[in-house]
């Protein structure tokens, strides 16, 4: 029996599958301050192995490294200590990790995993693996996954450590829970939340989110979509408690060859003394590619854009347009400027992607202008 056992296990292990994930990205940075322009070229290498199944337990291992290639390497990285102070930022530092390490449990209704893993919920608006960035995030972490039946799922992740972006120069220790349910019905897919932040450094602080959210279910191309959701979050840092409020309204049509869609953010604000904040997020993929509002300003930020998506030449073009103003509006701050994004991105022969993405701010009464333009090409297999 146990040599049978054995003998499964071994070829569970030998009978896995090997991943690799190159990404090579140039990146250029230009602001209208005393810092010098960045520029940026950063080879990204991720490999990975996954092992069969046996009685339903898998396991993954996943290193990641990013390099600079070439030599061009004037640009900051605060975090890490890479010329602080002298280039605008590029979040890429050099590193070399273990970007997951986990045991997987997969049964017919249940999934669990225990270690270091990817997580993402709901669009990354919370929660997400920041993956435009070189070194992704990750979390050492527990998570249950439950599908209660088809339209029913549930979610639960406890959190003690958060492996940010910068190598490990800024990774958090935590007690974070995050809660997520959602629900399939006629109207399209209802999700409630809750998450529930704290750093552990032995201070008094939490980070609580309730919402909830209501997305159209996909349909034809031509379809009107649309996405509602309303969220309340209670900041306590010490003796000081902030309550703010997020709201989120986009709506999305094709015509002809474009899909056009239209969205209205805000991040609120606490009597302009505390913004609405999201710091597990994949913040990147929200308010502007140029990444100017990565924590939300104190006044808040209310964010109304338009875009355009069509095919074009085997693959896809996006422009974007946000207007930025504050929520909590103040005599100093209320206008917080404006951006263009430009995206054009394509998949060719089977395992390779490219593109390139331009993103433009006109600062408004915070800030300075800011021009980020960035080249890439990966490899996937």
């Amino acid at each position: 029996h146990s040599a049978y056992a054995a003998g499964n296990i071994t070829e569970a292990i030998i009978n896995g599958k090997a991943s690799a994930d190159l990404n090579l990205r140039y990146e250029h940075v230009e602001q209208d301050n005393a810092l010098q322009d960045a520029t940026a070229l950063t080879l990204r290498t991720r490999l990975g192995y996954t092992t069969g199944s046996y009685n339903n337990l898998s396991a993954t291992v996943e290193m990641e490294d990013s390099r600079i290639v070439g030599g061009q390497d004037e640009y900051s990285v605060g975090p890490s200590g890479f010329n602080p102070g002298v280039y605008s930022v590029i979040a890429d530092p050099e590193s070399t990790e273990l970007d997951q390490a986990f045991v997987k449990y997969e049964g017919e209704s249940l999934t669990t995993k225990l270690g270091r893993q990817v997580i993402t919920y709901d669009g990354h608006r919370f929660v997400g693996h920041v993956g435009w960035r070189q070194d992704r995030q990750t979390f050492d972490a527990f998570k249950v996954d439950y599908s209660a039946s088809k339209e029913l799922s549930l979610s639960y992740s406890y959190l003690w450590k958060r492996n940010r972006i910068f190598a490990e120069a800024a990774d958090i220790d935590s007690k974070d829970s995050l809660i997520n349910v959602s629900y399939k019905s006629v109207f399209g897919t209802v999700t409630f939340y809750g998450y529930f932040l704290e750093v552990d450094n032995n201070t008094d602080n939490a980070l609580d989110t309730f919402g909830i959210s209501l997305k159209s279910s996909a349909g034809t191309d031509n379809k009107f979509n649309y996405t509602v959701e309303y969220a309340t979050q209670t900041n306590e840092s010490g003796a000081s408690e902030y309550d703010t409020e997020y709201l989120f309204i986009e709506g999305s049509m094709g015509l002809a060859a474009v899909t056009a869609s239209f969205g209205y953010e805000v991040l609120g604000s606490d009597n302009g003394a505390s913004g609405f904040s999201t710091p597990l997020a994949t913040l990147h993929k929200f308010n502007g590619f140029a990444d100017m509002f990565l924590s939300t300003p104190a006044e808040g930020l209310v964010d109304v854009y338009a875009s355009a998506t069509t095919r074009l030449g085997g693959g896809k073009f996006v422009l974007v347009y946000h207007d930025y103003s504050a929520d909590e509006k103040s005599s100093v701050v209320d206008d917080m400027g404006n951006e263009i994004d430009l995206v054009y991105a394509m998949k060719f022969s089977k395992n390779y992607s490219a593109g390139i993405k331009y993103a433009s701010y006109s600062a408004g009464d915070i800030y300075v202008d800011t021009d980020k333009l960035w080249i890439w090409i990966g490899l996937k297999f």
